[in-house]
């Protein structure tokens, strides 16, 4: 098991500050993870195979995100539909989570497959309801306690809300 470090950012720029700050300081593409609502009026480029980077542009214009380079260089993005929550956007290791077996095996609901991503029950109920009203879920999945000090650090500097750190279980595919 390794250890993930999570937070809440209440707007597109508090997140964008979180994910580039998170890149500044070391942290790999595949470590970073964001799932937020989709609030656009097409879902076209969900379903086009391009590279990350156009697809990032497409999703970051979209919903507000600048020119969408930081979520560019997020892996694995592109959108999903959890019921009762609607259409999101997630990009790094949640997005695979999601999408497989943890929701799977939790009937569908975004607590569920948070909650099988190692958060407690209670943390994660918190986070689909922040999501819900528009913020942007961040993770961190980290090595050791250096990297989740730093972490957690930069989180606090940009003052994102519920900010946990807990034990991630592997997702099996």
């Amino acid at each position: 098991m390794t250890k993930a470090v999570f937070g809440i950012a209440q707007s597109t720029d508090q997140a964008e500050t979180i994910v580039s700050e998170l890149k500044a300081a070391g942290f790999s593409n595949n470590d970073v993870s964001v799932l937020f609502p989709d609030k656009s009026t097409t879902r076209d480029f969900a379903h086009e195979k391009h590279t990350k980077m156009p697809e990032g542009a497409a999703i970051g214009g979209t919903v507000g995100l600048g020119t969408g380079a930081i979520l560019g260089w997020l892996a694995g993005i592109g959108s999903l539909a959890i019921p009762g929550v609607g259409p999101l956007i997630a990009a790094g290791p949640i997005m695979g989570a999601l999408s497989g077996a943890a929701v799977g095996a939790a009937a569908g609901s975004l607590s569920g497959g948070l909650i099988g991503l190692g958060i407690p029950e209670y943390e994660a109920k918190r986070y689909e309801e922040k999501i819900r009203g528009g913020n942007t879920l961040i993770s961190v999945h980290t090595d050791n306690s250096d990297q989740r000090d730093k972490a957690k650090k930069i989180f606090e500097r940009a003052h994102a809300e519920d900010i946990s750190s807990t034990e991630e279980e592997s997702v099996k595919h």
